[in-house]
């Protein structure tokens, strides 16, 4: 798992929040942030930047990559 990953999936279980309720905040379909949160798809920057707001997270991860 990158370091992009791991860091959404430690916010989202330090916060309670699943991927229905991440998706329905950040206005994306769930199999999309889905994809994000598992690595199987970058984020655009937009889509990255709505996650970290979301989840709180100041400082992105090493190797953040966007499409």
């Amino acid at each position: 798992m990158s370091a992009q990953c791991s860091a959404i999936a430690s916010a989202m279980s330090a916060k309670g929040i699943s991927y229905a309720q991440l998706s329905q905040r950040i206005g994306v379909p769930e199999p999309r942030v889905i994809e994000i949160c598992t690595g199987k798809s970058a984020p655009t920057s937009s889509e990255f930047g709505s996650i970290c707001q979301v989840l709180g997270i100041t400082n992105p991860p090493p190797g953040h990559t966007f499409r």
